[in-house]
């Protein structure tokens, strides 16, 4: 087995068992694997160990590793996204998470629509209100979902959260909580599902997925610490 094999394993054995003990299924989270400065060969090492779903911080470094390797992985947006990167971005990621200003989601509602597609997204919240971090705040999200949601060319999917650091990932559990509770808003608001929660990194994604997540972005368990 290859380190790439061996790390998955583990990374969805503990997932596995954060479920269990959620009483949640296995197959209702999605591991995206966070590449972010990770080289194509050691990417391909996950992908020929039976891994499909990548995740990228940045636009460019996405589009050369989309490139090199081929059709098969399913891409997502996971960082930030620059109003002038949306035409790069529409139709190349299957999910942009990080949607956290209404100009760039009718930026990319534009993009979509001359593409002749309906791009998925999340919104992107900053319940802390950090100032070092992206997203809308508490008193801006309501307004935020209703505005994607008018959007003929983006489906909005769910929602996405970065928690203020912590070195116990208990800590972070409170802010998914919380993640969850606004979803619920948000859907009964807008008289619509909105089934995923994007929330957990490697420090914390047990706990993100024993209070609900669907999507966990893990870089570090899965390729070790960046160089």
């Amino acid at each position: 087995m290859t380190p790439a094999a061996r790390r998955l394993q583990e990374v969805r054995y503990r997932i596995a068992a954060a479920c269990a003990r959620a009483r949640r299924a296995p197959s209702e989270v999605t591991l995206v694997a966070v590449t972010k400065t990770v080289p194509v060969e050691r990417i391909a090492d996950l992908v020929a160990a039976g891994h499909r779903t990548l995740g990228e911080n940045r636009v460019q470094e996405a589009l050369g590793k989309i490139e090199a390797l081929g059709p098969g992985p399913e891409w997502h947006l996971v960082g930030h996204l620059q109003r002038n990167k949306a035409r790069a971005s529409v139709g190349r990621f299957a999910l942009i998470h990080s949607v956290d200003d209404l100009e760039l989601a009718r930026e990319l509602d534009r993009r979509a629509s001359a593409a002749g597609l309906v791009q998925k997204v999340l919104l992107q919240a900053n319940l802390a209100e950090e100032t070092s971090k992206h997203g809308a705040a508490p008193s801006a999200v309501v307004s935020l979902a209703e505005g994607i949601a008018a959007l003929a060319h983006l489906d909005l999917r769910g929602v996405m959260i970065i928690p203020p650091p912590a070195a116990d990932p208990e800590m972070a559990r409170p802010w998914f909580r919380r993640l969850l509770e606004l979803r619920d808003v948000l859907a009964g608001r807008l008289g619509r599902p909105l089934p995923e929660l994007s929330m957990g990194m490697s420090d914390d994604f047990e706990a993100a997925v024993e209070e609900g997540a669907t999507l966990v972005r893990v870089g570090r368990a899965l390729f070790g610490e960046r160089g």
